[in-house]
């Protein structure tokens, strides 16, 4: 279940991966633009903004982010994104942080690069930080006997969920489009008591929150805050550095 509120929590940071992948799309007058994984909409809706003229289609996998776009007024609707295919006037296709949820999503572009017209744009965003301390802290703390019986199904290893920029250049290349492929490492200045924790709560941790008790929860929160800290140290003026590896993606299909 996703959560909105918790989601939105660091949405400036988040928000700006979305802005530097759209700065890269050259479209003029699209007719028709759509967001796949459109979380509560807030980014979604500043679409119209740029491209007034444009018809805004938003999908996410999720009821409770749907009902938040909703709220803003976007044409959003529960689906999954594996079940989407572009309909005829769809010019730019964007996806920001969500594509690594789906194990097939490489499938799925070159699907996507098959069926959009020529001329059209497929913009994509994915983590690349899974080999993080963030995570590996998370992995490490599933595995103890306490905890790993109760998460069995967790990843315990690293696995290459996304591709590097130039694996991605080589596939959308291979499907026939003109690529502009991209990492970027930005580092969060994140404030608060507990703020990496924060920060995956609302992502990594998800899988773990699905398969614990409220009790459990705050046990293992408390045992991994810790571990966190070490690996991210606040500074004397309670800040604290986050660095955050994104892969960028923008295709233009020949």
């Amino acid at each position: 279940m996703w959560n909105p509120d918790v989601y939105l929590t660091y949405a400036d940071h988040r928000g700006r991966p979305f802005y530097d992948l759209l700065s890269r799309v050259g479209a003029r007058e699209p007719r028709r633009i759509v967001d796949l994984g459109c979380g509560p909409g807030n980014l979604t809706e500043t679409l119209t903004e740029r491209w007034p003229g444009a018809v805004v289609e938003a999908w996410d996998s999720s009821p409770e982010m749907v009902e938040a776009a909703r709220n803003r007024g976007l044409d959003a609707r529960v689906g999954d994104v594996r079940d989407w295919t572009p309909a005829p006037d769809t010019d730019i296709l964007v996806s920001n942080a969500t594509l690594h949820w789906v194990p097939e999503h490489a499938e799925l572009l070159v699907r996507w690069a098959g069926q959009l017209a020529a001329g059209s744009w497929i913009a994509f965003q994915v983590p690349g930080n899974f080999d993080a301390p963030s995570h590996q802290a998370v992995r490490d703390l599933v595995q103890q006997p306490r905890w790993s019986e109760l998460l069995h199904d967790y990843p315990f290893e690293k696995s290459e969920v996304t591709r590097p920029a130039v694996g991605y250049a080589d596939l959308m290349t291979d499907a026939g489009c003109a690529v502009d492929a991209w990492e970027t490492t930005y580092v969060h200045e994140l404030t608060g008591e507990n703020p990496v924790l924060e920060w995956i709560h609302g992502t990594a941790l998800r899988p773990v929150r699905a398969g614990l008790s409220d009790a459990q929860w705050e046990q293992f929160k408390a045992e991994l805050i810790p571990m966190l800290d070490a690996a991210y140290p606040k500074r004397a003026d309670g800040i604290t550095f986050f660095p955050f590896r994104r892969i960028f993606v923008v295709a233009q299909v020949k």
